[in-house]
């Protein structure tokens, strides 16, 4: 589904993060991107999103080389994006106002979008009904991710890359939201790339790992098929893969 093809991308005045890297995603997988601060995680995001693009070589999606946002692509930040004004069902709406707006001309929406604002499915699957009126000021933030996860799934989207999205939120909330999101990802056939400098969390969602380091020239990946598991979060095995994780971030080839 995604292709790097020696991607080179650097930021003016620095070297590059990216250095003829190749790197693919298979329709259906889970990846983690996982790296200390600075590494390009977010820039790659930003890449396969088409909110920025290479200085040599190329990304591709479904086989078509990416030079603008998609509309079949969701993402999910980690300030959420809604706005303060809205309620929650309103912010649920919203990329379907803008497909509605646009119609279906294959660059704001596909080219098979039918206008609706029907979204309560949505606000019922992910637990929202309750608060459907309220405004994102007077819910928690898990409710906050809840709406911004809501309101990507009702575009329907065949690619889901969500940035850091539960990094201020409490433990328990947390893995409840990672647990959600793997189980609407298997529900909806979405293929999922995450980025996120934890660890564990890495561990849980990423079915195959992609670390990072200062100066990326060649992928390094981690398999990880156990994170299907509905235990693995307690196992000797995730453990051990935190391990590994930890000392190849401390020791970076």
């Amino acid at each position: 589904m995604i292709q790097l093809r020696a991607l080179t991308f650097g930021y003016p005045g620095q070297p590059p993060i990216f250095d003829r890297f190749d790197w693919s995603v298979e329709r259906g997988e889970a990846w983690a991107v996982l790296g200390p601060s600075g590494c390009g995680k977010t820039t790659l995001l930003y890449l396969l999103a088409g909110l920025r693009f290479p200085s040599d070589g190329e990304v591709l999606v479904n086989g078509m080389r990416l030079t603008r946002p998609r509309p079949q692509t969701g993402l999910i930040l980690q300030d959420y994006g809604l706005l303060p004004w809205a309620t929650v069902r309103e912010n649920v709406r919203l990329g379907l106002r803008v497909r509605n707006f646009y119609g279906p001309d294959g660059t704001h929406a596909p080219a098979e979008h039918r206008p609706s604002l029907d979204v309560e499915a949505w606000l019922g699957r992910l637990g929202l009904l309750p608060f459907a009126e309220q405004y994102p000021s007077r819910i928690s933030g898990g409710q906050r991710q809840r709406t911004a996860i809501a309101r990507t799934l009702a575009l329907r989207p065949d690619l889901l890359l969500m940035d850091e999205p539960f990094s201020s939120l409490d433990a328990p909330t947390r893995e409840s939201l990672q647990t959600l999101t793997q189980e609407l990802c298997t529900e909806q056939g979405l293929t999922l790339v995450i980025v996120t400098h934890a660890i564990e969390e890495a561990a849980v969602l990423g079915r195959k790992i992609l670390l990072l380091g200062p100066h990326n020239t060649a992928a390094t990946v981690i398999e990880n098929p156990d994170a299907a598991r509905t235990d693995f979060r307690h196992s000797d095995a995730y453990q051990s893969l935190c391990r590994d994780l930890r000392q190849r971030m401390e020791s970076p080839a």
